[in-house]
Order: structure tokens, then sequence, then C-alpha cells
């Protein structure tokens, strides 16, 4: 059971629902302003602490609405806010923001797909032994970012319509149809046609179960809108924090000789914080298909909704949109497809399938470092 189930009414003054509110009024005073080492301070504060509230948010909403609404829920808010924050940051970057969409998109597939698997299946195993899940639903999942990646991110390196690792207008065009198309169908099979496929399933008789079967009573409408209500808060305060954080982040990435592409690592890992934590206290409590929900769910939904908006910010954007990637990026990605295969196939899952995805997360972050 959840803290989140635990106390079904949290008085008003708990700290999950003054945290986000606090967060908002400190974007407020600080968006647009140069920020001190006092203010970067008070900021990553109160940026820790909306994660931390959106998780448990993100638990009240998941227990109500069931799954896989509620991983649904989760990974669609944060990447429409990351979406944002990414053309917010193209807008003010100028040329040198050509490659940030790219790098921050592959960042977080890295991290969904590798971190977020890699992190919730050793945790799962750790307590468990051999972790469980559904290998339809994770099957579909992967099938479906391996194709959104190599549309989008692939593909561009070459074409030859465009000078470089970009597409022509009318590529850019279809990649953001197909995006939608594809996302859309997912989601269709993941919520309608094909729900069993995507429910927690059963540790002792590894049989789907429903996760509105809990030891608590779901929250009430009120209380799971007010969570909703406060979520969105939360996660608007993340993203916005993180921008106001993003000049520090530079320079911090500048001080330490750093790749310029780093930021867009720092970015992902900052806004994928909510996501992170909830799949692991997921599976923590023996529910890995919900972490594999979020994981793969995050990735398709952080291609399969980004690349659609940045075509179409592309109409007022300045400067070449560099989508491909390098080949460094091919092979990690290559890589990650076929592990993941290995990983999803058998349906269970050890300590050694999480240990492997994490150390392809750690080869593309020291990739990142040392290109």
């Amino acid at each position: 059971m959840t803290s989140a189930t635990r106390s079904r009414i949290p008085p008003m003054l708990s700290w999950t629902n003054v945290v986000p509110v606090l967060s908002l009024l400190a974007l407020l005073f600080t968006w647009g302003r140069e920020t001190g080492p006092i203010l970067v301070t008070v900021v990553a504060l109160m940026l820790a602490g909306s994660v931390l509230a959106a998780v448990h948010h993100a638990e009240v909403v998941a227990h109500r609405v069931g799954e896989p609404f509620g991983s649904l829920v989760l990974a669609v808010a944060v990447t429409i806010i990351e979406v944002a924050l990414i053309v917010t940051l193209m807008i003010s970057g100028g040329p040198e923001a050509a490659t940030l969409a790219r790098d921050t998109v592959f960042a977080a597939v890295m991290i969904t797909t590798n971190g977020i698997i890699g992190l919730s299946l050793l945790r799962g195993a750790l307590k468990y032994q051999v972790v469980p899940f559904n290998a339809e639903g994770s099957g579909a999942a992967l099938a479906t970012v391996t194709t959104l990646a190599v549309l989008s991110m692939v593909v561009p390196t070459f074409t030859t319509g465009a000078a470089g690792p970009e597409f022509t207008t009318p590529q850019l065009v279809f990649a953001a149809l197909a995006s939608l198309a594809l996302y859309g169908m997912f989601v269709f099979a993941q919520t309608v046609k094909h729900r069993d496929f995507f429910l927690p399933v059963d540790m002792e008789d590894e049989a789907p179960v429903d996760s509105n079967d809990e030891h608590a009573p779901p929250p009430s409408n009120r209380e799971a809108w007010t969570s909703l209500g406060l979520l969105l808060v939360a996660l608007v305060a993340v993203v916005g924090l993180a921008k106001v954080e993003s000049p520090a982040i530079e320079a911090g990435v500048a001080s330490l000789g750093l790749p310029q592409s780093f930021v867009g690592v720092v970015i992902a890992l900052l806004v994928l914080l909510p996501e992170t934590l909830a799949a692991v206290r997921a599976a923590g409590r023996g529910r890995v298909q919900i972490s594999l929900n979020l994981g793969y769910g995050s990735a398709m939904a952080s291609i399969g909704l980004t690349v659609p908006v940045i075509a179409l910010a592309t109409i007022w954007l300045d400067g070449p949109l560099m989508l491909g990637l390098e080949a460094t990026q091919m092979v990690l990605l290559a890589m990650t497809v076929v592990v993941s295969m290995l990983t999803v196939v058998p349906g269970r899952a050890t300590r050694l399938q999480g240990g492997v995805h994490l150390v392809l997360l750690a080869a593309f972050l020291f990739l990142a470092v040392n290109p």
C-alpha cells in the first residue's frame, strides 16, 4: 500500500499540496530574472520537492483510474510540458539550439528504455528474485518506440533531400503525421482493444490483475481531480524551474568542459524524475508492468508528441532543425533495441537484465560526456 492510499484525504496543508503551489510562485518570481547562488539553491530545492509531490499525486490519480490509464496520464502530462520546454529553449537559443530537440529526445529515450526499465527490473528482482510482466503489451510498446525512433531520428541521417542530418519540409511533415498515427494507434490498443496486455501481472500465478484491486479503496472523484490539478501544477513547476536553472546548468556544463549537447541530457534527467521515481516505487510493490508502461510510454510520448510540435514550430523558428542521430548514438540505440527485445520476449526478468540496461545507460552518459 502506498503513502497515497494510506492517507486518502490529506490535510490541505500537507507538504504534497503546499510544495507545488510554492514552487509555482517561485517560478513566477524567478522567471526571466538572473538568479544568484542563493536563488539557484532555493530553486533546486523547490524543484526536488515538486518532483516528489508529482509522484505522490500521480499515484493518487493512477489508483483512481487504474492501469494503464494512470501511467498514460503521467507520461503524457510530463511529455506535453517537456515539449513546451524544448520549444521555449529553441526559441531563445537561436541557431545553436538546432540539435537541442534531438539531444533531449534521444536522451529521454535512453533514460526511459534503459534507466527507468533497468532500475525498475533491478528493484523488483532484488526483492522478488524474478519479476513477471506481460510480454505482449511490453513487446508492442517496444516495437512502437523502435519505429518512432528510427523514423524520426535515424532516417534523417541518411536522407539526401537536405544538407546535413535534417528532413526536408515534406519529409518532416510525413514524420510528424506518422508519429501521431503510431502514438494514437498504440494508445487505442493500450486503453481500449487490448487493455489486458498492459495490466500488472500477479507475482504468484503470473496472470494479469486489475490494478484497481488494491488493499485500500480508491480515492474519491474529488480527491482524484484535486490530485490531477496539483499534479499538473507540480509538473509545470518542475519544467519551469528546470528552465530557470538552465543558465546555471549551461554554465556548469561549460565550466566542466562538457559538450553543449550534454545540456539536453541534464534537462531530460530533470524532467523524467517524476516518472523514474513512480516506476521504481511500482516495481518495489511487485507491479513491474506499471514500470514498463511508464518507461516505454514516456519514450513513445517523447518522440510521438515532440516531433509533430517541433514540425509545427519550424514555421516560426529560425535556423536548421537537426534530428538525425550521429553514428555513436545510432549504435547505442541499436544496442538498446536488441537488449530490450531479449528482455521483453520471455515475460520474466532477473536482476541481470536490469543491470545490463543500467550499463547501457552508463555508456550513454559516459559517451555524452566524452564523445
